[in-house]
């Protein structure tokens, strides 16, 4: 299962069905779970924890210092979940003292080929970045978001539940859950109607999200009193409360 053209550090752990392509190097510190796949050419680098069932694929750099000029070697480190999967040339860095010192990619997400994940994101799971889409640092991505390719992110945004990115968007505010977004600079276009109906969303609930929208987006209320507004809606469509809890917890305000 592993080519001996691979160099592994002795201090690397890995579980004993992991299969490794020729040329890979995979450096001390680092641990892979049963069932993961290592193409050709790969390099990880420790500490970086990967888990079960991943595919990495060949020319990806996984858990390399950060590009952050104020790193200075100090121990940080990478935490990967189960069945990722992580295509050509994708770039993750490990985290920073000036964070919690952990980048963390949750599982069942897809990270297509060029994709970069800076230093101390947060990729939450089932999510999936298109082809060069890209996260500063600080970034945090929650579960099932949608980065459509080329979309750049902006240091400390965050990218709410459900939500969808166009191509080529950039991406300097917080999206919240739900709302698909594009262009540049970002603009709000709507719901994210078919990710919701694809992934189980009721009819019901997709009609109350809709109405959230337009009260965020269409009315003259102010944040706050849309806020008030969605939680006493969040009380009847439970969908909802992550919307509210999104908005409250926003820290560079939200695409507008």
């Amino acid at each position: 299962m592993i080519h001996p053209s691979a160099l592994i550090d002795a201090d690397a752990v890995l579980a004993d069905d992991v299969s490794v392509g020729p040329f890979t190097i995979i450096g001390p510190g680092v641990e892979v779970g049963a069932g993961t796949v290592i193409g050709p050419h790969v390099v990880l680098k420790g500490p970086t924890r990967i888990g079960r069932n991943n595919r990495i694929y060949q020319f990806s750099s996984v858990g390399e210092d950060c590009q952050d000029k104020k790193y200075a070697g100090e121990p940080t480190r990478l935490e990967i979940g189960d069945r990722n999967v992580i295509r050509e040339f994708v770039t993750i860095h490990r985290g920073t003292i000036q964070d919690k010192g952990v980048t963390s990619i949750g599982n069942d997400n897809l990270l297509m080929a060029y994709t970069h994940v800076a230093h101390d994101c947060v990729v939450g799971n089932g999510c999936i970045m298109a082809n060069a889409a890209s996260l500063a640092g600080h970034v945090h991505v929650n579960d099932h978001a949608i980065l459509g390719g080329f979309t750049l992110v902006h240091q400390f945004c965050k990218i709410g539940k459900y939500s969808f990115s166009a191509m080529g968007s950039v991406v300097s505010r917080d999206i919240p859950p739900y709302v698909i977004v594009g262009g540049s600079p970002t603009e709000p276009h709507g719901v994210n109607t078919v990710g919701l109906e694809r992934r189980g969303f009721s009819s019901d609930a997709i009609r109350e999200i809709r109405r959230a929208y337009k009260i965020i987006y269409k009315s003259n209320h102010k944040l706050d009193e849309a806020i008030a507004l969605l939680a006493d809606m969040a009380t009847r469509t439970p969908e909802l409360a992550c919307m509210v809890e999104f908005l409250r917890n926003t820290g560079r305000s939200i695409v507008r």
